[in-house]
């Protein structure tokens, strides 16, 4: 069955076990309905012109963070720099996540192409980062097909923490306190695995991505160290690097930690299981750009290929046809969903921060 965390989520008005377990006989059809829905009212439809736009302000962004750079020269005040150009990889990243998704063009060779270019700027795998993130959407929040919940130092169920030993055992005992600083070796960490991907032969074409992330390593390391002095060049890299793993982080961490966690005991249709494990932030548009879109995780989880620009008319839709079907939506504000984020990590830790022998009975 479906497991929640300790802490009751104050914006569900049902337990999503009960939810799980009331689906109508004919499963899918929910979906189907709703699909129908949402077809019917053009929000499935591709938004070139937003993209354009939006592509064209992170270009000028990205431009106007270069030319600061070189303008500055070798003063501590580039870790102003820094911090614009950690915000302007992320929305880089953004784009690279709809591309991957096909939101943004209706061939697979038209978003390739974006996805790639946005790669080799951020300097993370575009395939495989696509791969990874697919088996999220197929199976959120799921113990053992998730890869987004099997993270080596983290645990967000009581049957992982009890897997933990050496030094990952310590940090999930007190993971809710070390998320955040976690986070900072966020954008690090995603690069490691893209070479890795790389080296391993894990992605096609592995070539292109090689040479796209070579090229990343050798035009940015060889940028900072030119125009600043070793020490700046490495704290520039620390700041610019750890800021961007925490607003990848806090971007993607309340969408669904601290929802309902799967396994392969649970028996819930597509609608069901999408809505039941995802976390809606609300917030005006600030929000929705600060976040990427990724504020509407429900609707985008229901429907990944859907211009990040619709999301917001469809979030009514959506919401109003669960309620319908007595199933439980899920939305809070920012600070809110960092609180149960937290609150679930240090619930799960609870365990192995209790005596040994307690821990092992």
């Amino acid at each position: 069955m479906l497991r929640l965390s300790r802490e009751s989520h104050l914006t569900m008005s049902a337990s999503p076990v009960s939810d799980a377990h009331a689906a109508p006989p004919q499963r899918g059809s929910d979906f189907a309905e709703l699909s129908r829905r949402i077809k019917s009212e053009g929000l499935l439809n591709r938004r070139h012109g937003y993209y354009a736009v939006r592509i064209a302000t992170n270009v000028a962004l990205l431009g106007a963070g270069i030319a600061a750079f070189v303008l500055v020269g070798d003063s501590w005040w580039q870790l102003l720099t820094a911090v614009l150009l950690a915000g302007v990889f992320t929305q880089f990243a953004f784009i690279g996540h709809d591309a991957g998704h096909r939101q943004i063009f209706g061939t697979r060779r038209g978003n390739d192409v974006i996805g790639y270019t946005h790669g080799a700027v951020t300097g993370i795998s575009f395939q495989w980062w696509v791969g990874k993130h697919n088996r999220h959407h197929a199976n959120p929040n799921h113990e053992d097909e998730d890869p987004d919940v099997d993270i080596m130092v983290l645990a967000f169920s009581d049957q992982q923490a009890l897997t933990k030993n050496g030094v990952a055992l310590f940090i999930t005992k007190y993971q809710a306190f070390l998320f955040f600083p976690l986070l900072l070796a966020e954008a690090i960490m995603l690069r490691i695995a893209s070479v890795q991907a790389v080296l391993r032969r894990e992605i096609k074409p592995f070539r292109l991505e090689g040479v796209l992330i070579a090229a990343h390593i050798v035009v940015y390391l060889s940028a900072v160290f030119l125009v600043l002095s070793p020490l700046k060049a490495v704290v520039f890299i620390l700041v610019h690097q750890g800021l961007m793993g925490v607003y990848l982080g806090c971007s993607f961490a309340p969408n669904h930690k601290g929802m309902p966690m799967l396994t392969n005991e649970d028996s819930v249709d597509f609608l069901r299981k999408q809505v039941l494990t995802s976390r809606n932030i609300l917030g005006g548009r600030w929000i929705d750009y600060l976040f990427g879109g990724l504020n509407y995780q429900v609707e985008h989880h229901l429907f990944p290929n859907m211009p990040r620009s619709n999301l917001r008319r469809a979030q009514p839709l959506v919401e109003e046809f669960c309620a319908r079907r007595g199933i439980t939506y899920t939305h809070c504000g920012i600070l809110a969903s960092y609180k149960q984020v937290l609150r679930h990590l240090h619930s799960v830790g609870a365990p192995l921060r209790a005596p040994r022998e307690l821990v092992t009975s």
